[in-house]
């Protein structure tokens, strides 16, 4: 009964060290004391502005991030390859009615997130806003990755809503 027990433990853990690693990849939480830059990302239907921002290896940024529009927008800090993997993550919060199209339904989300962790929406490289919100992200560009900023709200990657980060 404990070996199982056991088991059971370990493969729940196997996908958050996945995603841990995946996240070295692309960086890492940034320490608000090692701030050296605050970028305003304002996110309209379906753009961002600015829609380039430079970056030097090993700066810590806080993006302070106003959704200006009238749809639900996420800023996704990762690869290419992250956002398209994480695009199904988003479409089973739509298909669950969690993330509607001007509002998201916090309350069913907390509650699914229990049996689904990728329906949290809870990583340190992403804030998911309804209009009007605003949010933050820290982050530490620690690596050399190719990095974009994108919205995975279904549809909106494929619209262009995308900005571009270039490394200094």
């Amino acid at each position: 009964m404990i070996m199982y027990r056991l088991i059971a433990i370990f493969l729940m853990l196997i996908p958050s060290v996945c995603y841990a690693s995946s996240m070295k990849m692309i960086g890492e939480k940034g320490d608000i004391k090692n701030v050296t830059k605050v970028v305003t990302v304002n996110m309209f239907d379906n753009y961002y502005e600015p829609n380039e921002i430079v970056v030097k290896e090993g700066e810590t940024i806080k993006f302070i991030v106003k959704n200006m529009g009238e749809l639900v927008h996420e800023l996704n800090i990762a690869t290419k390859e992250m956002h398209v993997k994480h695009q199904p993550e988003m479409a089973k919060m739509v298909e669950h009615e969690i993330l509607l199209a001007d509002r998201i339904d916090k309350k069913k989300m907390k509650k699914m997130a229990k049996m689904d962790h990728s329906l949290a929406h809870k990583h340190a490289n992403s804030v998911l806003l309804e209009p009007k919100e605003t949010g933050e992200i820290i982050w530490k560009f620690s690596t050399s990755a190719k990095l974009e900023i994108a919205c995975n709200v279904p549809g909106h990657y494929e619209a262009g809503m995308i900005a571009k980060i270039i490394k200094d």
